[in-house]
């Protein structure tokens, strides 16, 4: 039974994380199927919808995103430099979140701050599951110690409310604002854009690899925590 359910926590965690890398690579190739590179076409669009306030950069951590704070597309260096399907889709993906952005688009300002405020509490959370020990052993306060780590499981769980957030920023980031920019400009060769609806599908798909990871990680904690 419990190599079940081994099995199970394993292909919820690696799975869908799965899926979103092979579709991303598989993608990437040809390399040189567009003339101009991601970060050329991010750029192209961002002047051609009047952001030309936004700036694109190169990232090697963190992966592709959108700093709302900066007002700057970040890419990697794939997907900033390459010219297959997957950087130019890509690219239109965090272009669409800078035209939420610009649009006042309601999900995006709300994940925005509870970012700032709930990543602060995640730093606190760890520092507390880590003094745990010591409250419990070294200072003799088992009770003290338990504050801490219930506190510290808490903090996990705001992770998980921030993906969930997310996902309707993803999505619509791929399918309202990148898609369409795609497909109207023209910009995709032919017979290409169902593809790039699969790549787009995980562009957003990302964040529930790490709602799930965050889910297991809080279920895990609240077995330890559960009496008997």
């Amino acid at each position: 039974m419990i190599f079940v359910l081994l099995a199970i926590i394993a292909g919820v965690i690696f799975l869908p994380q799965w899926w979103v890398k092979r579709v991303m690579e598989r993608y990437h190739r040809p390399a040189d199927r567009y003339p101009g590179t991601g970060a050329e076409l991010a750029r192209h669009l961002l002047d051609r919808l009047g952001l030309d306030q936004v700036r694109v950069e190169r990232i090697d951590e963190l992966g592709d995103h959108y700093d709302p704070s900066e007002r700057v597309v970040r890419l990697s260096p794939a997907n900033h430099d390459g010219r297959s399907l997957t950087a130019v889709t890509v690219a239109a993906h965090e272009v669409g979140h800078a035209v939420q952005h610009a649009d006042g688009y309601a999900p995006l300002i709300w994940r925005t701050r509870m970012v700032e405020v709930l990543t602060r509490w995640q730093r606190i959370g760890v520092l507390m599951i880590a003094l745990m020990p010591v409250a419990m052993l070294a200072l003799r306060l088992p009770r003290a110690g338990l504050i801490l780590l219930i506190m510290g499981v808490a903090s996990l769980a705001s992770g998980i409310i921030v993906h969930l957030v997310t996902l309707p920023t993803e999505f619509d980031a791929s399918f309202r604002r990148a898609l369409p920019l795609l497909t109207k400009g023209d910009y995709l060769k032919p017979g290409d854009r169902r593809h790039a609806r699969r790549i787009l599908t995980a562009a957003a798909l990302t964040y529930v690899a790490a709602s799930l990871i965050g889910l297991v990680n809080f279920w895990w904690w609240l077995r330890i925590l559960r009496p008997g």
